[in-house]
């Protein structure tokens, strides 16, 4: 394959007739030659990510950017392939970097923008938005619908418990104090005495804990989480049969499954509404099935969000929505999950029990 011409401009026609796979071929081959420069790498990473090949076009952007590490180009393609790998945060890292570099380029500003509303942060995302020319209004519209919900967004929950996946075992036993498994644990015991061999789902799984503290009661356990890094974290452990990538609110919606037992321990403070939750688990569990969760606690408010970004709910609405959804209430007390600077967290322990 040769070029008459420009090769930059060869390589970006190839990209356009929907060829990539051998513009990436051509450019390959001239910087294996030693004629492949800035313009080159980038170009090549371009095609590599139209060609869906996502793997190899971070190998070559972190290339690039480290033999150009003060060239925005190179910065903003190497942001283009960890966002296209789901890698959020070190892609708003990268796209932030290029914009220190380029303050007044509009074209970064918005892949930042949209990377901060892929991860859940509509407000981060309008402040980007509202810096260039013409905003995009479309995005706009997104980011304060995703404002407006009475849930946090999925993609700030993906986010932040994929950056808290490394350490967030010994974060959450030792700095926060974190025992909401535990406290379930318990509410079992006193409201489903004796009981073993279930089979039971665990919403927001996390890392495992729920699992732990259910051994001997469970005989089965599944879990369902939306941060990936969480998930992988969880197949360690070996204690689930299976384990999911998902919205609990859209994961239990589709069909699966009948369980005796659904657990979701400090998973329901990322939800304000909880109408389709309790539905939903309602339809995944069987006649007299149990459903045991913690929240954070609510005086006034139905639902109210915390200014640590976490949903907290009224007793009252929590009665409401279970009788509404066809549970009775089996136990609902007073607990702390978890602590925030040394304090307890005010929350409640529920049971809640499916008509038969």
């Amino acid at each position: 394959m040769q070029s008459d011409g420009d090769p930059i401009a060869f390589a970006e026609d190839l990209i356009a007739e929907g060829r990539p796979e051998d513009a990436a071929a051509f450019l390959f081959a001239r910087i294996e030659e030693g004629r492949g420069g800035l313009l080159a790498r980038v170009t090549l990473v371009h095609a590599l990510l139209s060609a869906g090949d996502v793997a190899t076009a971070l190998e070559a952007a972190r290339d690039a950017a480290q033999l150009f590490p003060g060239v925005a180009s190179a910065i903003v393609a190497l942001g283009d392939a960890l966002f296209a790998a789901s890698h959020l945060p070190t892609a708003i890292a990268e796209y932030q970097r290029a914009l220190r570099l380029e303050p007044a380029s509009d074209e970064i500003r918005l892949k930042l923008g949209l990377c901060w509303l892929e991860a859940g942060e509509p407000e981060r995302a309008l402040e980007q938005f509202a810096a260039v020319d013409e905003p995009p209004a479309a995005l706009i519209a997104r980011a304060e619908a995703i404002k407006a919900r009475a849930r946090s967004d999925a993609g700030y929950v993906r986010h932040l418990f994929d950056q808290f996946s490394s350490d967030y075992d010994t974060r959450m036993r030792g700095q926060l104090g974190y025992r909401a498994p535990e406290v379930l644990r318990d509410l079992a015991l006193l409201v489903m005495p004796g009981a073993t061999g279930l089979t039971a789902l665990d919403l927001g799984c996390g890392t495992g804990f729920a699992a732990e503290a259910f051994t001997g009661i469970a005989a089965v356990i599944d879990g369902i989480d939306l941060s990936p890094a969480m998930i992988a974290k969880a197949r360690e452990r070996g204690l689930y049969r299976a384990l999911t990538v998902a919205d609990i609110e859209s994961g239990l919606d589709v069909t699966g499954p009948q369980y005796d037992l659904v657990l979701a321990a400090d998973t329901l403070v990322y939800l304000g509404d909880l109408a389709a939750t309790f539905a939903a688990v309602a339809r995944r569990l069987k006649p007299g099935g149990f459903f045991l969760f913690t929240v954070e606690a609510a005086k006034v408010a139905a639902f109210e969000l915390g200014p640590k970004r976490r949903w907290r709910h009224s007793e009252s609405y929590l009665r409401q929505v279970a009788e509404e959804n066809g549970f009775d209430v089996m136990g609902l007390l007073e607990s702390s999950p978890r602590a925030e600077a040394g304090v307890p967290v005010e929350g409640y322990a529920v049971a809640l029990s499916r008509h038969g």
